[in-house]
This record gives structure tokens, C-alpha cells and sequence, in this order.
């Protein structure tokens, strides 16, 4: 275990059942570092990002993170440490039934303690950060995917955290999206030291965003590195996933 990172996962095991999810997972991750984990479908990426923000708790292994030992807090204590956290979901996860506006007011409302004009205001310089200040009172049915995505980032951030966990965050788009999407990502932690976690099967959202890259396979890290270098392993399984994902992309 890295005593400098921010995140740390130390021998981390999780079954499910007789199902072998995760097994001895080792991962570091520094202050202000994108980290991204890839692997084929049914790897354990979903199930080892969700133990970091405290979702799924590990049979096995310690979890630091913000110099927090997280299988020891309570759930006050993991509640607070949340708010240090964003996480932008697969899906979006927008309240189709609230504007723009009104789904992210709901979010300050229920986790930042600020006045109405402040909240309003914080919500428009977000908004202005990922281009889309037009978007405010358009509901997610009026918004493209790629619009979404940058409407799920902008609430991933507008609590201010030191860390956000992305889930697929270019799934379904298309690559003028996938850029955009990817290039704000790398803004987070250019201009605000995020440090973020991705999970992603996306080689040019990877290309962009990754300073390391954790290849999981049957929930094993089978190798870290730089993309470039991952990409040309020789390991059968790195050697097939990325083979099919390069077709895939062309």
C-alpha cells in the first residue's frame, strides 16, 4: 500500500456466492492522477469501483481513501466522506421529470449548505464550465448523449470533490462526444487537481483521459501502465481486448 495515495486498495477479495468477483486486487492511486481500469465484460470493473466509494464492502483487504480507512466508518462517517466524492453513472441517472436546473438544485439541496442566490449561481458556473448554460430549464428528454453526459459531469462536480469515479462515462456516444466528454475530464484535473477513477472500454476516451491504466481480467490486475504500453502487451487476454476493441472503434 502506497502511503501517498489518495486511493488505496490493498488485497481486496469479493465473491458473490461462489462467484470469485475480485481477487487480490492491489491499486494506488496519487493526488491529482487519472487513473483508468479496463478489462472485458464480467471482469470485476464495476464491483471494484463501487467498493471504493463504500457501495460494496470487500470480504477481504483494506480500502483507504482521503486518509480514511473505509470498512471502519460507520455510515455517517462514509456519508460525509461521499461528499468528497462524484460519480458520474453509466446511465447519467437524471430525473427525467426535473429540468436541468431543478436536478441539480435537488443535489445541492440535499448536500451543500448554501443560500438560494449562492446555489443559483453555483449552478450556472457549472453549467457555463461544460458549455451547456443554454440547457438550464430543458428537461433530459430535450438533451442529446453526449448533452447528458456533460449535464451528469456538471453535478458530479458542483459539489467541489477531490476525487469522482466515472462508470462508462462514454458509453453510446459518439466521437465528437466521446472528445468532449473526455477533454472536460482532463480540465477536472488539470485545473482543479480531481483525482478520478474510470472504468471504460473506450480506447480514445482512454487515450485522453488515462495517466495509468489497471487491465482487470477475471478480478485480476494482470498489468499497469501507461495505455501505450498495456495496449502492446503480450498477455493473451490484454492481446485479444484490445485487438476486438481497436476493430470495434474502426
Amino acid at each position: 500500500m502506497d502511503q501517498n495515495a489518495i486511493i488505496s486498495l490493498d488485497n481486496i477479495h469479493k465473491s458473490f456466492g461462489s462467484l470469485d468477483v475480485l481477487r487480490g486486487i492491489n491499486l494506488d492511486v496519487s493526488k491529482g492522477e487519472s487513473a483508468v481500469v479496463m478489462g472485458g465484460s464480467g471482469s470485476g470493473k464495476s464491483v471494484l469501483i463501487k467498493h471504493i466509494v463504500g457501495l460494496i464492502k470487500a470480504d477481504q483487504g483494506t480500502i483507504r481513501v482521503l486518509d480514511k480507512q473505509v470498512e471502519e466508518l460507520g455510515e455517517d462517517e462514509m456519508d460525509e466522506l461521499r461528499l468528497s466524492i462524484g460519480y458520474l453513472f453509466q446511465s447519467g441517472a437524471l430525473f427525467d421529470s426535473m429540468t436541468v436546473f431543478e436536478n441539480l438544485m435537488f443535489f445541492l439541496d440535499r448536500h451543500a449548505e448554501l443560500t438560494s442566490s449562492e446555489a443559483k449561481d453555483r449552478i450556472l458556473e457549472t453549467l457555463e464550465w461544460v458549455s451547456l448554460p443554454e440547457k438550464v430549464g430543458h428537461y433530459p428528454a430535450e438533451l442529446s448523449g453526449g448533452q447528458k453526459k456533460r449535464i451528469a459531469l456538471a453535478r458530479a462536480v458542483i459539489l467541489e470533490p477531490k476525487i469522482i469515479l466515472y462508470d462508462e462515462p462514454t458509453t453510446g456516444l459518439d466521437p465528437v462526444s466521446v472528445r468532449m466528454v473526455s477533454d472536460l475530464i482532463v480540465r477536472l484535473q488539470e485545473d482543479r487537481g480531481i483525482t478520478s477513477v474510470a472504468i471504460t472500454h473506450d480506447l480514445l476516451c482512454a487515450e485522453i483521459i488515462a495517466d495509468q491504466v489497471h487491465f482487470l481480467h477475471h478480478g485480476e490486475i494482470l498489468a499497469t501502465g501507461p495505455l501505450n504500453e498495456i495496449s502492446q502487451h503480450d498477455h493473451p487476454a490484454i492481446a485479444t481486448f484490445f485487438g476486438s476493441e481497436s476493430i470495434q472503434q474502426n
